[in-house]
This record gives structure tokens, sequence and C-alpha cells, in this order.
């Protein structure tokens, strides 16, 4: 509460906005008056230069958020993923600023209603595992590369993302086009990691990007009755016992065909 009435308290208002104000303003009412008549004399002398000069330069400074919004944002988006992860999409303003450590206030100066909220947590959580694709791809070992990827994106909640926006995704993407670039940004990443494996003999055939993303959806979230503690005590064994399922040679041929990332957006 104490950081949303500190944000609160000086959000909106320009840095450098007391410039200007004459020294000892504030220390009684006659020398007030005489640092006013000089402040006018001042702009009479300029033309008013200055204080349009001033204006300008407060108003760039305003457009740099400060640290403490910074990380309220950061906070915000981070509660709303672990929600969402814990308890589905339809988690709720007052549970997500609670997890945060903020007022609702706070959450709404970053996001003006829940569907902002949730497109920037679905945004944020897709960059950050594409990330994680492209640093995977920079290792030599190119199964151990993909197995890396994959705990990675476990730790991101990355597959309970999957369904935030499923209802109405074209239409988000249409009108956002940075949620666009993000899953085309992922989607290029894990299937580029799926093909290195795959030309190396390291992957089985059969298994295709759905396949993967549909598993880390699974165990991204808790079974039903279970905290998230113990989905987390379990989750990253679980999920390398189904990464050795995917090395060559497969043992056994898999029912039905391989699904694409394509295939899971298709209703």
């Amino acid at each position: 509460m104490t950081e949303d009435m500190t944000e609160g308290a000086t959000s909106g208002v320009p840095h450098g906005a007391t410039h200007g104000v004459p020294h000892g303003a504030t220390s009684g009412a006659a020398e007030g008056t005489r640092g006013v008549a000089a402040d006018d004399a001042a702009r009479s002398r300029t033309g008013g230069a200055g204080a349009s000069c001033e204006a300008g330069c407060a108003g760039k400074k305003a457009g740099r958020p400060r640290a403490d919004a910074v990380r309220n944002r950061e906070r915000i988006i981070d509660a709303a993923r672990e929600m969402a992860a814990e308890h589905g999409a339809e988690v709720s303003i007052d549970e997500v600023a609670r997890r945060a450590g903020v007022g609702n206030a706070t959450v709404y100066r970053h996001f003006h209603d829940r569907s902002a909220l949730v497109r920037e947590v679905v945004r944020s959580v897709m960059d950050r595992t594409a990330g994680r694709a492209e640093e995977a791809l920079t290792l030599s070992g190119p199964f151990d590369a993909l197995c890396v990827f994959a705990h990675g994106a476990v730790e991101d909640r990355a597959g309970a993302m999957c369904g935030m926006l499923s209802a109405n995704a074209d239409e988000a993407e249409r009108e956002h086009p940075d949620l666009r670039a993000a899953r085309t940004r992922l989607e290029a990443g894990v299937e580029a990691l799926l093909g290195r494996a795959r030309e190396a003999g390291e992957l089985r055939p059969d298994v295709g990007g759905g396949d993967l993303m549909f598993v880390l959806s699974q165990l991204a979230r808790p079974l039903p009755g279970c905290t998230a503690a113990l989905n987390d005590r379990y989750v990253h064994r679980h999920l390398q016992l189904f990464l050795e399922g995917l090395r060559a040679p497969a043992r056994s041929p898999l029912p039905g065909s391989a699904a694409t990332l394509e295939a899971l957006r298709t209703p």
C-alpha cells in the first residue's frame, strides 16, 4: 500500500515541474511576492523563451517511467502470470493486486482494464520464452538444448498462457501486432529447436511443436485439488519423463499424427 500511495502521489507530475519557482517562495508572503516579481521580470526580458523551454523539457522527462513504477508493473505481470497458471484466465484485478502487493489503483494505472492486463501477460511470457528458445539454440547438444528450453518454459508457465486469448486470439492479434510478433518469434524458436534435434537423429520423427507445447501447457497448471507448491515439486521430474520419450530411436509408434502449433490454435 505504501508503494501504491507513493506511485499515486507522484504519477502524472512531470519531473522538473517545480523548476522556475523562486527560491524561498514559501518562506513568507513578502519574500514570495518579491520572488514572483523577479520571476515575472525575468520572463519579460527573455520573451517567455525560458518558460517555453522548461515546459518542453519537463514533457520529455515525464515520458520516462520512474523505477518504482517499472517495478510495480513487473510485479503485477508476474502476479497475474502465476495466478493464471494456478486458477485459469478468469482471475480478478483484486486478486492480482493482492498477490502483487499493490493497490487496485496501481493496477489500473498500468492497465486500463482486465483485457489489457491479460494481453500484456501473454505477450511478456511469449517474449521471455522465445528468448529462452533462442538462447538454447546456441547450445551444442541439439536434444539437450531442447530439454533446457522445455524446463525453462515450465518455469515461465508458458503453456498456461496458451488458452488466455484462445476465445478471440485472431482478433487480439489483428488489433495488437505485438502479440502476433511475439507468437511468431516463439513458434520459430520452438520449430528451430525441434528441427535441429530431428536432423541430428536425436528426436523421434513423429513429434511436432504442438505435442511439446501441449504437454508444457498441462504441466504448467496444478491438478485440481493440488497446490502450486506441490505441482512445482514434481513438474520437472514429470517433464523429464516426457522428454525421455521424445528421444530417438522411438521404442514404439505413437497413435495419431504429430500435433502442429497451428493445430493448437484451431478449435
